[in-house]
């Protein structure tokens, strides 16, 4: 088997993220590498500040830690801890429930989780790669979505808009977004953030999708029983997602970051040792998540 397919193990993780000065190195080569800027006034040479790994403009005397103005902003918990968060929902085939990693790393539930949250914001996707080739868009429902009305939880369903990049027999990537209606224009923008132009795109027959042709795309509808909207790749791909929400997390708040954590893992099944830089770059360059976002 080629390197690149296997999965980096916890071994060779904790060998190179083992100390938070590990850690602290590592987040500096990220954010600056051979490249400083100073967060205020732009100024490329700085020099050594009170703490280890800060920076101090040589202009404005701004100082800026390592990781300041990234998801790693004001961190409460061991660095190397927060590395092992990333480590185990990036590796995890299903991925990991916050309890899981709460009883893995002795970390209170709610720490695990919050910043669970703050680490599925940045595996959004930047819509730098659309799909393309053929194309299904498939709309089905997930229920067991908390909802608060009231001081209460109510469960619900919640409608789930999911685009699949079709190649051979599998799927090859997805892209999914929740609905509060399956409006056109809501659709539309999905499509035209997620898909090429040049790409053809199969879809119900329904209002939604009979305007994307003049969007210049190439759509082909079909009737709900037509056996080709139905095949067993968007089946597939549909009850997995709809069953790992069901079953590793049951009952979800902010769904969005749950679609972008499945379709980020999916996206990346190839990449298993790679996968943990990619995130953490994408930690760095991600602005802060202050936790007040994620209570209500």
């Amino acid at each position: 088997m080629e390197k690149k397919f296997k999965s980096l193990s916890i071994a060779h993780f904790l060998s190179k993220f083992g100390t938070e000065n590990d850690c602290f190195e590592h987040l500096v080569q990220l954010k600056w590498g051979n490249e400083y800027a100073c967060g205020h006034c732009g100024n490329k040479k700085y020099c050594k500040a009170v703490r280890l790994y800060d920076r101090q403009c040589s202009r404005c005397s701004y100082i800026e830690s390592p990781t300041s103005g990234t998801i790693f902003h004001k961190i409460k918990f061991s660095l190397v801890k927060a590395f092992q968060i990333v480590y185990f929902l990036a590796t995890n085939k299903k991925g990991i429930s916050s309890c899981q990693l709460a009883r893995t790393l002795q970390l209170r539930q709610k720490t695990c989780w919050l910043f669970k949250q703050k680490i599925m914001r940045a595996m959004e996707s930047t819509n730098r790669h659309p799909l393309e080739g053929n194309v299904e868009i498939v709309e089905f429902e997930i229920g067991h979505i908390s909802k608060k009305e009231d001081r209460e939880l109510k469960d619900t369903t919640q409608k789930v808009l999911i685009a699949i990049e079709k190649k051979s027999l599998g799927a090859s990537r997805i892209y999914a977004t929740e609905l509060q209606d399956l409006g056109v224009d809501i659709c539309r923008k999905f499509i035209l953030k997620k898909v090429s132009l040049d790409a053809t795109i199969h879809a119900i027959d329904k209002s939604p999708f009979n305007n994307l042709k003049s969007e210049g795309l190439m759509v082909e509808l079909f009737d709900s029983s037509n056996t080709k909207m139905n095949s067993s790749t968007s089946k597939r791909v549909v009850n997995c997602l709809k069953n790992w929400i069901t079953t590793i997390h049951c009952n979800v708040k902010y769904l969005q970051q749950y679609l972008d954590e499945y379709c980020y893992r999916h996206n990346r099944h190839l990449m298993k040792e790679e996968i943990i830089d990619d995130l953490l770059g994408r930690m760095v360059r991600h602005k802060p998540a202050p936790y007040k976002t994620f209570i209500v």
